[in-house]
């Protein structure tokens, strides 16, 4: 198994998710931060806390992955023609 590196985003994304952060913290909490302050809450979400929801992201996948698996084997299963002793 490799080791996957830190999560990259892009810039548009980062700037996006700042100020997504920047204003929820502002609407809900009343607390304001500058756009560099959300840039670091940004990185520690996605340093500490992302890591968590991309692993049940994997883990949710392998779950469907195995399901539409078996429903290809039953698939493949029905397709089969008899055969008569000889």
């Amino acid at each position: 198994m490799t080791k996957t590196s830190k999560i990259e985003l892009s810039k548009e994304t980062r700037e996006a998710l700042a100020r997504a952060l920047k204003d929820y913290l502002k609407d809900e909490l009343e607390v304001e931060i500058t756009g560099f302050g959300a840039q670091f809450l940004l990185d520690f979400i996605a340093e500490r806390i992302g890591p968590r929801f991309y692993n049940q992201g994997l883990q949710d996948a392998q779950v469907l992955f195995r399901a539409k698996v078996e429903l290809i084997t039953e698939a493949i299963y029905e397709l089969e023609t008899p055969v008569k002793d000889v």
